[in-house]
């Protein structure tokens, strides 16, 4: 399946600020569990990603911190705060009516099917 790069975007928000809700991470591991979680469909390169980052810094939904790895790298961790916490339930609420809106869709269009006489 070939995921459109709006619906990528759309996404990428809500996705990130559910991951760190479950604990501190760092970039390669957020794009990584991404793929396995979504069977390999979502692809973000770091081009995507960092900015993402970055941009939801600014707005307050995490905060970062420089840690090193076990090789001793380098690495920056990212961890959700409580202004993050209230754009994912936010988020999350958004998704619900997109999803329940589809759904309502699939469901009307069999209930206004010509009935066979």
């Amino acid at each position: 399946m070939n995921i459109s790069k709006d619906l990528v975007a759309a996404s990428a928000t809500p996705l990130v600020l559910a991951i760190l809700d479950e604990g501190e991470n760092y970039g390669y591991a957020i794009q990584k569990l991404v793929r396995e979680l979504s069977g390999g469909e979502l692809e973000w390169a770091d081009g995507m990603l960092y900015p993402l980052l970055h941009r939801m810094e600014r707005n307050g939904y995490i905060e970062a911190s420089w840690g090193k790895s076990e090789t001793g790298r380098r690495r920056k961790y990212y961890r959700l705060n409580d202004n993050g916490r209230k754009e994912l339930a936010s988020q999350k609420q958004q998704w619900q009516v997109v999803n329940s809106t589809l759904r309502g869709i699939r469901l009307a269009s069999v209930d206004m099917a010509p009935q066979a006489i």
